[in-house]
């Protein structure tokens, strides 16, 4: 009897966001509070709370880049791997300034809310705090793509190149910031997922997979953080729509470093503009392409509520939003 081929197994599976996640704090499994809103706002919840649940998941998911990169095999990489490699410790170097100036903006929004609104006060603060353990897992990625790409013989990055990508993002709306963060968290994960599905080495197959599964609990703390300002009406909804659009349009930000026309930025540096070679035509491949809209599409519907199948139907609800 012939042997049935099995498909290959996913490195990482994507929670679906429509779920209902109304399981109660306390001893349970760690994991993203999908309903924030109503944890301070019906529950009660306090920001110690809501911290040291965010405290039990970070822990409970720490990984060290030092063991993985020596699980690593540099004389079987592949040259797309080796790419792959150096592209993506390019790319890293832009999560911490875009950590900080998330940082920032929270503590700035946390107190302008403080008085009119103490609820909406506490998401924010709970935002604000999370990104210390933001910052601190994708400093993982960072250094361990980046001192994987110096052992196989890549240059390491001068001090000027270091210092002018840790130049901060500029600030934006706060809706419009982490509707923007949900979606490129989403697009990394996509992206690891297809890196690691093609490496055959096994110590890079679990370094990806390792970063895959970060960027995948990042999407969600933002998707959660989004969906309760939305919640408290303390932030128009109109802005999900609009960020949403950006990325699905044709020669959206969905596209990377694929696009047409890549934006010249004095400000800062995004990663998804410098994907370079073999990584960036992966990354707009039309299996890639399709499940980064769809991510993007249940990310919006989990924030907001409403459902979109098509960049047309975001843009139409953009401008019905606007009153256009």
């Amino acid at each position: 009897m012939p042997a049935v081929a099995r498909p290959e197994p996913r490195l990482y599976e994507v929670p679906p966001l429509e779920a209902d996640s109304s399981e109660p704090l306390g001893p349970s499994r760690p994991g993203v509070i999908r309903d924030l809103y109503r944890a301070f706002k019906e529950e009660g919840r306090t920001l110690m709370d809501i911290t040291w649940e965010q405290h039990r998941l970070h822990e409970s998911r720490r990984w060290s880049a030092v063991e993985l990169l020596s699980a690593v095999q540099l004389d079987q990489l592949t040259e797309q791997d080796r790419f792959v490699v150096w592209s993506a410790g390019r790319a890293e170097m832009t999560a911490k300034p875009s950590a900080d100036r998330m940082s920032r903006l929270a503590d700035s929004e946390c107190r302008r809310f403080l008085e009119k609104d103490p609820v909406v006060a506490s998401i924010i603060q709970s935002l604000g705090t999370w990104t210390r353990y933001w910052n601190e897992e994708e400093s993982h990625h960072e250094m361990g793509f980046s001192q994987l790409a110096r052992m196989l013989g890549f240059a390491p990055f001068d001090d000027a190149t270091v210092i002018d990508q840790r130049k901060v993002f500029p600030d934006d709306d706060l809706l419009r910031t982490v509707t923007m963060l949900s979606f490129s968290e989403g697009i990394a994960a996509v992206n690891y997922g297809q890196y690691g599905r093609r490496a055959k080495d096994p110590g890079l197959k679990l370094l990806l997979k390792h970063v895959g599964a970060d960027e995948v609990q990042h999407m969600q703390y933002f998707t959660s953080f989004a969906k309760a300002l939305v919640d408290s009406g303390a932030y128009a909804m109109k802005e999900c729509f609009a960020v949403a659009h950006f990325f699905l349009r044709d020669g959206g930000e969905l596209y990377g470093s694929a696009r047409a026309h890549v934006e010249t930025r004095t400000t800062h540096t995004n990663w998804w503009d410098h994907l370079d070679a073999v990584a960036g035509e992966a990354a707009v491949a039309p299996e890639m392409i399709e499940r980064k809209r769809s991510l993007i599409l249940h990310s919006l519907k989990r924030i907001t509520g409403i459902s979109c199948a098509s960049a047309e139907q975001v843009e139409d609800q953009w401008m019905e939003l606007v009153g256009c």
